[in-house]
């Protein structure tokens, strides 16, 4: 029961499971999650809610890579959830930051140049969330440099 609600959680409802690129398809469906759930709330809503994501994703990935016996399986995604919902606290909801946010986290997830690429190796699920939470930190600053910008 466990292991099943760790495989639940860590896989965002089984989109992990999609045959490719299940961590760009988690970043979409969170993005477009993210703009219909928070374009009324409270701003304070967001980052309250992604660290309890944030919590509930080491202690699911952690589960998962003790019973697949993987260093970082790709079937885990709520690494990118959290990610993608990092880099859009505290900003305005619309389709805009959306789709700067989007196309900024999925840059540095995928490249993940220098800091993302040293969170990685921070030991198991806590690892496997860091680089995220790092490539949010990073698009983060993207989407406020084009707001300063434009």
């Amino acid at each position: 029961m466990i292991r099943t609600f760790a495989e639940w959680i860590g896989t965002v409802f089984y989109l992990g499971k999609l045959p490719l690129a299940p961590g760009t398809w988690t970043s979409l469906v969170a993005t477009i999650t993210w703009y219909f759930i928070f374009k009324d709330l409270n701003i304070y809503i967001l980052p309250i809610v992604t660290s309890l994501l944030f919590i509930l994703g080491v202690v699911s990935s952690n589960k998962i890579i003790r019973y697949r016996k993987e260093h970082d399986p790709s079937v885990i995604v709520i690494d990118e959830w959290v990610g993608q919902w990092l880099a859009f606290t505290m900003l305005p909801v619309t389709f805009q930051t959306g789709l700067i946010g989007f196309i900024a986290f999925r840059f540095f997830d995928i490249l993940k140049p220098g800091p993302v690429k040293r969170m990685e190796r921070l030991p198991n699920g806590l690892g496997v969330m860091a680089d995220d939470v790092m490539a949010g930190i990073l698009a983060y600053f993207i989407i406020i440099i084009y707001y300063l910008l434009f």
